[in-house]
């Protein structure tokens, strides 16, 4: 029996609902509410960027799921769903959002026109899981980053800021109160919904809930969207198995196999036809930081060559 509501962690649900031009009133809505913008300073309209978001296979872009999309003063947003924890996520996140802003400048006399980049990444993990005293999160459920001189406390080079919301720390339960509660509760317990919630019955939730209803889907969309499903369960097991590997082996060549053993099974189960080159390149590495670098680059890379780049 097909589930009510499809996943809105998957790359397929997550652009259904948040890329589509007919749709970004739901982006708009994310964007407003993560971003706590009221007022003046409220977006009003966003363009999607969809000439940046080069994704050819949607099942297949696992770990990491975005909409670039920019508004009518010229920031761009840079909006991730980040589902698997894989090492290096932090500096990926601050090179997204940097690549974002870079990449808006064309020659060295535009410095003055390049406009704010925000990074909004909704984490399915706890990016940062230590606790106080009394056990409560050191840093909450959203969090909001930006440069801040350390001496006396003044903010300042705002023009790349970083939005997490992490999913494992909501702790509403079914009765979600605020408008950021109301999104992580949509994001975490979607899929396990029979009907609408009254907590989730009006705008936009209620619309992103229709949007992910699987009883829109067409046979095409319903396979797609299983064999991420599928797909990623195989991205978090060779994920297990790596990590498993190189605890258990307190020696380097131990950990070296491991990572070379994980490394080809995650291309294998990525359908990445591998060489005979491919395979002895793997066999030759004896850097810990290179295989686990292509490892990383594998959980999204639409071939060989992007995979060991």
């Amino acid at each position: 029996m097909h589930a009510v509501f499809a996943d809105p962690k998957t790359d397929f649900v997550f652009k259904r609902i948040f890329g589509a031009e007919t749709r970004k009133s739901l982006l708009i809505a994310l964007l407003n509410h993560l971003l706590e913008l009221d007022g003046a300073q409220r977006i009003l309209d966003v363009q999607h960027l969809t000439g940046e978001q080069h994704i050819d296979v949607a099942e297949l872009k696992l770990s990491i799921v975005d909409v670039k999309c920019t508004d009518a003063t010229g920031r761009r947003f840079v909006v991730e769903m980040q589902v698997l924890k894989v090492e290096g996520f932090e500096k990926r996140v601050v090179y997204n959002a940097s690549k974002a802003y870079v990449m808006q400048l064309r020659n060295a006399e535009e410095y003055p026109t390049l406009c704010d980049v925000v990074g909004v990444t909704i984490c399915n993990f706890n990016l940062w899981p230590e606790k106080d005293g009394q056990g409560r999160f050191k840093v909450p459920m959203l969090s909001r980053w930006r440069m801040q001189e350390q001496h006396c406390g003044e903010r300042g080079l705002w023009q790349v800021q970083y939005v997490f919301l992490e999913l494992p720390k909501y702790a509403a339960g079914e009765a979600p109160e605020s408008l950021v509660d109301k999104w992580a509760y949509l994001f975490r317990e979607a899929k396990n919904l029979n009907v609408v919630p009254p907590a989730l019955a009006a705008e936009p939730f209620r619309d992103a809930l229709e949007v992910a209803r699987t009883a829109g889907f067409s046979a095409e969309e319903w396979e797609a969207y299983e064999r991420a499903k599928m797909a990623e369960q195989d991205s978090r097991g060779a994920l297990s198995v790596a990590r498993q590997e190189g605890m258990a082996e307190g020696k380097l060549e131990g950990k070296l196999e491991g990572k070379r053993e994980a490394l080809s099974r995650l291309l294998e189960r990525r359908a990445l036809a591998l060489t005979d080159e491919d395979r002895e390149r793997i066999a030759a590495c004896a850097d810990v930081a290179t295989l686990d670098r292509w490892f990383d680059q594998a959980l999204n890379a639409r071939t060989t060559t992007e995979a060991f780049a």
